[in-house]
């Protein structure tokens, strides 16, 4: 997954927090750890879905 608030991002100061969500084309922030179990859980609900790879970062890029 992409920039998700978690325990580790919740150590930085939160300028730098608000610094990475803008960085997040949309929506502009942080994701939500519920966000990420909603996903996992309609994976598993779907047996249909195999073999993917999906995304989950708000399109952001990560500069190398």
């Amino acid at each position: 997954p992409g920039l998700f608030s978690t325990p580790l991002l919740a150590g930085l100061p939160e300028k730098v927090r608000q610094f990475l969500g803008q960085q997040v084309p949309f929506p502009a922030r942080l994701g939500h750890p519920g966000e990420y179990a909603h996903l996992v859980q309609a994976l598993a609900e779907n047996p249909m879905v195999n073999g993917e790879v999906v995304r989950l970062d708000g399109a952001l890029r990560m500069q190398p």
